[in-house]
Order: structure tokens, then sequence, then C-alpha cells
């Protein structure tokens, strides 16, 4: 039985082969969901994310910058979990909570994360808005305090305007592929707090 819909989502990822979850990627349009099913909604960061200034639209699409908003609606139409870089600045867009600053009139509140402790090769520090969720529902990460392999930007000398910081000796930098990628033991932890939306 499907329970949770997995918007804006990468249909090579890991969410397609995870049960009870109806994906929803590029081949469908996430910004037409209307429900009835909680979400767990990973809107392209590109024009919200620390990395904005490297975004380079593509002329083979529609600008995809309004995804954003679009998924709050959804997350608080029908509770569930959005997923950002941290610092997203559609937190700042959209009105949504800071982590550690209480919940909103929608049910939500927002955590920080590091993707590292579910498997990601990167320190990934990620903001999640999480909606009509218990807070009992949240666990501690498989892999606590796990040195990461690979830096998601940045060179050997700071890059302009100090962006990406100096890369430790011995860490590798993360291609694009790996910056989108969500580890699926992290897929499988946000589709869980989606199913205890209210």
């Amino acid at each position: 039985m499907i329970d949770v819909a997995a918007l804006y989502v990468d249909e090579r990822g890991p969410y397609p082969k995870l049960a009870n979850v109806d994906c929803w990627g590029e081949a469908r349009d996430a910004m037409t969901y209307e429900g009835p099913l909680p979400v767990v909604s990973h809107p392209p960061c590109g024009a919200y994310g620390s990395l904005r200034h490297m975004r380079v639209p593509r002329r083979d699409r529609l600008d995809d910058s309004a995804c954003g908003p679009r998924a709050v609606e959804q997350v608080r139409a029908f509770g569930g979990v959005l997923e950002q870089p941290a610092r997203s600045k559609l937190w700042e867009v959209c009105g949504i909570p800071e982590p550690g600053a209480g919940d909103d009139a929608f049910g939500g509140f927002s955590i920080q994360v590091d993707q590292c402790e579910w498997g990601h090769v990167a320190r990934k520090r990620t903001w999640l808005y999480i909606v009509r969720v218990p807070r009992s529902l949240l666990e501690n990460p498989p892999f606590p305090r796990r040195a990461p392999t690979h830096w998601v930007s940045g060179g050997r000398s700071l890059v302009r305007n100090g962006s990406g910081g100096i890369v430790p000796p011995g860490i590798k930098v993360c291609s694009a592929q790996q910056r989108r990628r969500t580890p699926p033991l992290f897929a499988a932890y946000l589709i869980r707090l989606a199913q205890g939306a209210t």
C-alpha cells in the first residue's frame, strides 16, 4: 500500500527502490501533486542553496525556482518532510522557522542534520522542515560523528568571496552527481518520518 509521496526526486536515486512510495521525478510534474499522502520533498536547491552563485539555468527546461515555494505549500498541506541544504534561502522566502526556533503555525519545525552520518561521502549539512510529525519519531543517525572522505565544494585555497572554504589535505571534492546524491539510509529515514505525519 502506497503511504508516502516522494516529490522532486531522481528516478535513479534511492526512492524508487523503497516500498510504499509514490515517486514524482522529472518525468512527472511534482508541482501538480495535490495529495492526499504525506510527502518527502526534495525541491531543486539551485536557486536557494549556498552554491546558488554556481547555478547555470538549463535552456531545455523551465526555471525551477518556483518548485521550492510550491514544495513548502505541499508539505504544509499534507504533512511530511522537506529537505534542503543548510542555510537555504527558501526558509527566509517562505517564513520557515530555522533549526531551534520552535514550531510554526502549520505544526512545522526545522532541524539540521549531517548526511555523512547516514552514509554520504561528504559532510553535507542539511535542513529538514518537518510538518505534523511528532518529535518522538526523530532518530539518531546510524553513523554518528562519521568522518567525511569528500568535501562538497571549494579548492585547495579560498575561492572567490571565501565561499566553499579550504579542502583539507587527503579529502576529495565531490562531483556534481555526488553532491546531489541522497544516501539510501537517509531516504528511508525521511520516509519513516513522513509516514508518521498526522
